[in-house]
């Protein structure tokens, strides 16, 4: 399945999302983002997917947002359709129902590393840098790099990238906590496939609360988070169900509380 910009390979188990659009080492534009959008949609509606992997076609991972996208727009146009709309797209990946597998094929900048930093595993291969570029170019990160990224990764590391615009090996990136594991170049798809495998094995159900559950500990869209978990809670009960025949059927319900 393929959308300009995504393309989406279903093994089993796991969807292999790829952004693709290597002439320009996967630079996000707006048909992109959109594309992003939709993958989200299409890999979430799969019942049998339990694990998904995001990777980059060709050399690189990401270069973030394409300059030559967003550098003619005016302030209100940059502020609403790309940084925001942007800001919605990386939202709903990081909150994917199930765990998302980031496979760093490439160097990760700017909004290439927010796109990383939004899966629940990173890993990366040993050729790659990772950083923050943004203020180089008198702009500031737009797609979580100063939100999601410090709850992730901690405030002085993203001080350093941002402020400092200190960029970091693979190596570098490991010891800082920024990704959780390096491998060889060309085999970070394998061995997130691998990685993969192992989440698969374990009860779809629990991945997906137990993930709901991190977000909120780690105070990330708290109040959506909590509203996911007390509706999949209720929809298991016997008086939904109740409920739901009573409205059907123009009665009076007959709540139990039972589970």
């Amino acid at each position: 399945m393929a959308e300009k910009g995504v393309r989406i390979d279903i093994e089993g188990a796991v969807a292999i999302m790829t952004v693709s659009r290597p002439e320009k080492l996967n630079a996000f534009d707006i048909d992109m983002l959109k594309a992003l959008a939709g993958a989200c949609d299409t890999v979430e509606a799969n019942a049998d997917i339990r694990v998904a992997i995001l990777t980059g076609e060709g050399k690189g991972f990401s270069a973030g947002g394409d300059i030559k996208a967003w550098g003619g727009m005016s302030a209100n146009d940059f502020g609403h359709q790309w940084v925001r709309f942007g800001h919605r797209v990386f939202d709903r990946l990081a909150t994917l129902r199930m765990p998302l597998i980031a496979a760093m094929n490439g160097h990760a900048l700017g909004g290439g590393l927010e796109l990383a930093g939004a899966a629940d595993i990173r890993i990366a291969e040993s050729q790659i840098r990772i950083g923050m570029p943004e203020t180089s170019l008198g702009m500031v990160p737009g797609w979580s790099g100063t939100q999601r990224l410090v709850k992730r990764f901690g405030a002085q590391i993203v001080r350093r990238m941002v402020l400092g615009g200190e960029i970091f090996s693979a190596s570098e990136a490991l010891a800082l906590g920024l990704t959780d594991a390096v491998v060889e170049t060309g085999t970070v798809v394998s061995a997130a496939k691998e990685y993969a495998a192992r989440i698969a094995s374990r009860g779809p159900a629990a991945l997906e609360i137990s993930k709901l559950m991190l977000a909120v500990a780690n105070g990330e869209d708290n109040g959506a988070a909590v509203e996911a978990l007390g509706s999949i809670l209720v929809a298991k009960t016997g008086d939904l169900k109740e409920g739901v025949a009573a409205f059907s059927e123009k009665r009076a319900a007959h709540f139990t509380g039972e589970w």
